[in-house]
């Protein structure tokens, strides 16, 4: 009686499952978790490294400590996901777990800049695992129709963190030593890592892809380690303006053109349908927003001279509409094709581009260019997880952790070299004489190319 009881009548449906039911609670609860902590370690640290600098008499490798991160989340992200590809995504998932902890310890320990930068090194390699394999698992653990509110979910998890963790950071570092954040979010890590670890190992809590019959490319880890170097050289070399630092970016510049498209699927590069230009345009997104992220607050502080709580409040309301955007592309477009929500969140990321271009005239209201960065992050919140949803659409089993790992790559390849060439310009237009602001419009003008490029290439994403 009970099972004619739990069967659907004839004509009737049962009601979908959700993230939260019985079938995938302790896979959501899991990769919630994961994104929950590393998202505070990582914006927490952030405000405090420059105090951390200083203290370790390195300011002027700052640079450098700075760029360790996302230069190394790039050879996280190859390791991450070729692991994850062999024997499933819960492995490399816990030991980035794991290794978080390990990093926050090293740098928090440091007697010189040079262990605190090691200390953001491990950290990127740490994040680039974590990352793929949470995107990758949930390729594993989720239908195609749970994917993007998957998605959601996990950047809705970095809410609290955005919102709680460079406050904290912020008041540790001044009532207490800047070494107290990184012991701090290593006890606050480690209990948790811990319990990740024992529930992945006690069993199977989603399903692992069986291996596909033409196995995924493995890049070696020696290509994977010099892009690594080649990105850390880029984005030293782009920091300053002389001989020296010249040198470091060609240099970088020679590693990445020569190695990086062994990292990325073929044809990523020449915006190949499928696969190439999903990754493609996970780049160039990334870029822009990175580059928006960097420049615009620079330009407040240093010609408009607005407070750091204002800007602190830009970057929080980022983060919220970030988030809304992307419960919005899982819940109430989720009927839409994915390639179409790529285009609109390209549309609005170009609209933002355009505000910051408008910020940077004589006249206009300060705050005007402020609003360019809430604007991208609702692009990059429709963008950034229905690229994601495609490239796993466009793998198959046993590949997504290549795929993962390729996004992560040109993710890092594309805020380096969006970054890099927008820094060149506005560069130049110093040299040649022109204002600040001017020069910050003719950077913010460059992102316009990248982001028309999304708007034309989305098309060829679709699945």
């Amino acid at each position: 009686m009970s099972e004619q009881k739990s069967m659907a009548r004839p004509g009737e449906q049962q009601p979908a499952e959700g993230l939260f039911s019985r079938s995938y609670l302790a896979a959501t609860v899991t990769f919630a978790a994961t994104m929950f902590l590393t998202g505070f370690a990582a914006l927490a640290v952030v405000p405090t490294l420059p105090t951390a600098a200083e203290a370790l008499d390195g300011v002027s490798l700052f640079p450098l400590v700075a760029g360790c991160f996302v230069a190394a989340s790039l050879l996280g992200g190859v390791v991450g996901g070729n692991w994850a590809d062999r024997s499933g995504a819960r492995r490399p998932l816990a030991t980035g777990m794991v290794l978080t902890v390990i990093t926050l310890l090293v740098a928090a320990t440091s007697t010189s800049v040079w262990q605190l930068a090691a200390g953001r090194f491990l950290d990127g390699l740490a994040a680039g695992m974590v990352a793929v394999s949470v995107n990758t698992a949930i390729g594993e653990a989720y239908p195609s129709r749970l994917r993007p509110r998957a998605l959601a979910l996990m950047s809705a998890s970095w809410i609290v963190p955005s919102l709680t963790g460079p406050p904290l950071a912020g008041l540790v570092t001044e009532w207490w030593s800047w070494r107290g954040v990184f012991y701090g979010l290593a006890a606050l890590t480690l209990v948790p890592a811990l319990a990740l670890v024992a529930v992945l190992r006690r069993g199977r809590t989603w399903a692992v892809d069986e291996p596909s019959d033409e196995p995924a490319p493995r890049p070696a880890l020696l290509i994977a380690a010099a892009v690594s170097v080649g990105a850390a050289l880029g984005q030293y070399g782009v920091s300053g303006w002389n001989v020296q630092h010249a040198l470091f970016a060609a240099v970088g510049l020679v590693l990445l053109v020569a190695l990086a498209p062994r990292l990325l699927p073929a044809g990523t590069w020449r915006a190949r349908g499928g696969l190439p230009v999903t990754v493609l345009l996970r780049g160039l997104g990334s870029g822009v927003f990175f580059t928006l992220e960097a420049f615009v607050p620079l330009m407040l502080v240093a010609e408009r001279e607005v407070s750091a709580l204002i800007i602190g409040l830009v970057f929080t309301s980022a983060s919220v509409v970030w988030a809304g955007a992307s419960w919005v592309q899982g819940r109430v477009l989720e009927g839409w094709p994915r390639h179409r929500l790529v285009r609109l969140g390209a549309v609005v990321q170009t609209v933002a581009v355009a505000v910051a271009v408008v910020g940077t005239l004589p006249g206009v209201p300060s705050l005007t260019a402020a609003a360019a960065m809430p604007l991208a992050a609702i692009g990059m919140g429709m963008l950034e997880p229905s690229l994601i949803v495609l490239s796993l659409a466009h793998s198959r089993p046993g590949r997504r952790g290549h795929a993962g790992a390729a996004m992560q790559t040109n993710q890092n390849l594309g805020q380096i070299g969006v970054l890099g060439l927008s820094t060149l310009v506005l560069n130049l237009c110093w040299a040649a004489g022109s204002t600040g602001p001017a020069g910050y419009g003719a950077a913010f003008a460059v992102l316009l190319l990248p982001s028309a490029l999304i708007v034309l290439f989305a098309g060829r994403t679709r699945n």
